[in-house]
Formats: structure tokens, C-alpha cells, sequence
């Protein structure tokens, strides 16, 4: 997934292919109409856009087509998770932190998560 931007709807897509892979067409107007309200042209849409743009593969199955995504989600929230570090936040974690701590504050869950995190990250880890 080189330099593709993920959209807010095509998450939606995504999130539903992560869970069960491959589904129809008509699997996914569903799911995502009870979802988030799409009407079939919009998810129609939506698929078409994202095939063109490398996300899923779409296969003609006698009268249906079926999608499979083309990046697995950990890729894909790498990739995102560091394009909003780097336009949010000019790629500063810790400023990120910041605010979210003192927006939400952070509970002792929270807070033990984050030991752990930085304590992984100490030791030279690279999956927090």
C-alpha cells in the first residue's frame, strides 16, 4: 500500500472485509447500510472506487462479485496512525499524548498501558 490514503468511508469498507473476508457485493450493501445508513448506490459506489484504487480485489462469481481486501489492517493503521502524527502533530508522540491526557485525563488502566508501552519500547520491542 504505498502512498494510498485510506477515507473515512473506505474504513468502513475495510473494517467490514478485515472481519469476514470475502463477502458480495450485496453482503457489504447490507452490513454497511446497517452500519452507517449507505444505500446500495453509495456502497456500489464505494467499492468500485477502492478496487480502482488498489484497496480490494473484486471477483465475478456467477451473478455476484466478491471482495477481498487488498491490506491487512495492521498495515493500514500503521500507515495512518503516523499520516495524522505527522499533519496533527508534527510527528511528536509525546505532544499527542499530551492532549489526549488532558482532554480525556487517563485512568490507571490507561496509565499501566502506557508503562508497559514505553517499557517495551525501553527494551527494544517494536510491537506495543
Amino acid at each position: 500500500m504505498q502512498d494510498i490514503h485510506v477515507t473515512d468511508s473506505e474504513w468502513y469498507v475495510l473494517d467490514c472485509l478485515w472481519q469476514q473476508s470475502p463477502q458480495t457485493a450485496m453482503e457489504l450493501v447490507e452490513a454497511l447500510s446497517r452500519r452507517v445508513g449507505w444505500a446500495k448506490s453509495t456502497t456500489l459506489t464505494t467499492l468500485r472506487r477502492m478496487e480502482a484504487k488498489g484497496l480490494l480485489a473484486g471477483e465475478t462469481v456467477g451473478r455476484s462479485r466478491r471482495y477481498t481486501p487488498l491490506v491487512d489492517r495492521e498495515t493500514a493503521t500503521v500507515r495512518e496512525t503516523s499520516g495524522f502524527l505527522d499533519r496533527v502533530y508534527r510527528g511528536s508522540v509525546g505532544q499527542m499524548v499530551s492532549t489526549m491526557a488532558r482532554r480525556q485525563g487517563l485512568t490507571e488502566e490507561d496509565l499501566a498501558e502506557l508503562r508497559a508501552i514505553l517499557a517495551q519500547a525501553e527494551g527494544g520491542g517494536q510491537d506495543a
